[in-house]
């Protein structure tokens, strides 16, 4: 955590106002700092140390926040959208007024979705160069070939002419063209629409898409659609494991 912090950045970051409505919040004496009236929002204070009330509610001090949506269909992986509802208004009791999503998925697409503030963490777990496993189940539209497994493990060419990496396809049910067939996907990267895009290559359409797992991170099953909850330590830790290989 940080030693010190200006006291209008520690309360803006905690969600409590922009820093003119900080500074005047300070000015009418709303703002105490060990239980003494503080006027100057531009003191240095220690997150650690220091106690900060606002109208006498005390507003604690988070660095990080880790959040795991089970996002649902019709919300967009956004901070804010001016048409949607965004995965970070679904986050109703963070402490923080900084989140946003690790990535992104389609405002169709469900399933797993971090969100957290920490920007270090996020960069590595986006990065190409990690490779990081992303588990998908779909129900895919269409005839799917029966080389279809042989074809993603080769890695595909997509219409646009962009190269994927090898994926793992295990097929749960071969429908037929009046049968949905049922699909677990795990690729290596996160191309633009990528699982869409690969099964309309193998002349097949997605019409449903949910990401079961991201590295070592896994959806827990007791959360529904817009249900989320704090990633617990062992999940926390698993995700920087994962970052690291």
């Amino acid at each position: 955590m940080k030693d010190t912090i200006r006291l209008d950045k520690y309360l803006t970051e905690m969600g409590e106002g922009t820093r003119s409505q900080i500074k005047e919040m300070a000015r009418k004496g709303r703002i105490a700092v060990n239980g003494i009236t503080e006027k100057k929002s531009e003191r240095k204070i220690s997150p650690s140390s220091d106690t900060v009330a606002v109208d006498g509610r005390n507003v604690s001090y988070v660095e990080y926040e880790y959040y795991m949506l089970h996002k649902p269909q019709g919300v967009v992986s956004a901070t804010e959208d001016r048409l949607h509802e965004t995965v970070v208004d679904l986050i109703t009791d963070r402490k923080r007024d900084d989140l946003f999503p690790v990535g992104r998925l389609d405002i169709d697409t469900e399933g797993l979705l971090l969100l957290t503030n920490d920007g270090d963490l996020t960069h590595r777990l986006l990065s190409p160069k990690k490779h990081v496993d992303k588990v998908y189940y779909a129900k895919i539209e269409g005839m799917l070939p029966e080389d279809a497994k042989d074809r993603m493990a080769e890695g595909l060419v997509l219409s646009d002419g962009t190269e994927t990496l090898p994926a793992d396809l295990e097929v749960l049910h071969r429908g037929d063209l009046s049968e949905l067939s049922e699909i677990r996907l795990t690729i290596h990267e996160g191309k633009f629409h990528q699982v869409k895009r690969m099964f309309e290559t193998l002349g097949c359409h997605v019409v449903y898409l949910k990401r079961l797992s991201m590295g070592m991170l896994v959806l827990d099953e007791a959360l529904k659609p817009g249900e989320y909850r704090p990633l617990t330590h062992e999940e926390l830790e698993l995700l920087k494991k994962t970052n690291q290989e």
